[in-house]
Parts: C-alpha cells; structure tokens; sequence
C-alpha cells in the first residue's frame, strides 16, 4: 500500500519521476546506497519528529548527516524521534520505505541544508525496496519543505 500511495503522489500531481524497485532490501543508508552505488551521503533519509508544539515533522537529510540538537532546538523547537509503530502509523510508511511522498496525511517537511552538495539524492519510495533519484530542489518543489540547517557539520 505504502509503495502504491507514492505512485499515486506522482500520478495525481502529474509529476514524471521513476520509481525504482530492487530486489534487495534498502532499509538503512548502508544497504541503500550499496544497492544503487552511491556513496551513503547520497541517500536521503527521512526522519520523523513529535515537536514541543505537538506537531509532527519530516525532516530529511543526507543519510551520512547527524542531527545536531543545538540546532534542531534552535530551528524547530524540541524534538523528539517517534518510535517505529509511530512513524508506520503517522506516515503510512514501514521504517526503511519513509519518504516525504504519498504520507497518509498531510506533515511539514523540512530539507536538511546537507542534502544540497548534490545534484542527485535518493529518498525510499514507500517500501523498503524503493526510491527515486531526484534534485534536492524537486524534492522540496514538489513536498513543499522548507530549508532548515539541523545536522552536524561535517
């Protein structure tokens, strides 16, 4: 359902984007980028956070980008990552598959500075096999995410 719901984001915003089905798992940045031979800061990783304020947020970085707390505080209030029932639930996504595309409903998302030294990024696509190349511009286009800076300098 989760992979579907992003073919479906695509195709309802008539957006022509490939989405890449392997056969492999690709549920962690490690697996991610061996399976499409990248370097793993070229994986885009999406994280979800409950907010001070209640809220839930997406924020996606570079899959090699620590979150830095000093600044997430500064950026977006206090944060805490949701557990992996939680973000299923809240995302309609499995861990490993979470993406800023298709989300059960609507959720801000933020696009981590850090994902812009690239051309190309690859976020999942809704299941743990999935994802898209895609322009860190695009992506924030298209999720319309705002740019914080919240990750470790590296």
């Amino acid at each position: 359902m989760s992979l579907q719901s992003v073919k479906d984001f695509f195709s309802n915003r008539q957006i022509d984007i490939d989405i890449i089905e392997l056969p492999v798992s690709t549920a962690t940045v490690a697996l991610a980028a061996e399976a499409h031979g990248v370097e793993p800061g070229q994986i885009a990783k999406t994280l979800a956070f409950q907010l001070s304020d209640g809220r839930v947020a997406l924020v996606v970085a570079k899959g090699d980008a620590r979150i830095d707390n000093k600044k997430f505080k500064d950026a977006l209030g206090k944060g805490k990552m949701l557990g992996l029932d939680a973000v299923a639930e809240i995302t309609g996504h499995p861990v490993g598959g979470v993406c800023p595309f298709g989300l059960t409903s609507p959720l801000p998302v933020y696009l981590d500075v850090s994902l812009k030294i690239y051309e190309e990024v690859i976020p999942a696509a809704g299941s743990i096999n999935s994802a898209v190349r895609i322009s860190p511009e695009k992506m924030a286009d298209i999720t319309q995410a705002e740019w914080v800076d919240v990750c470790q300098s590296q």
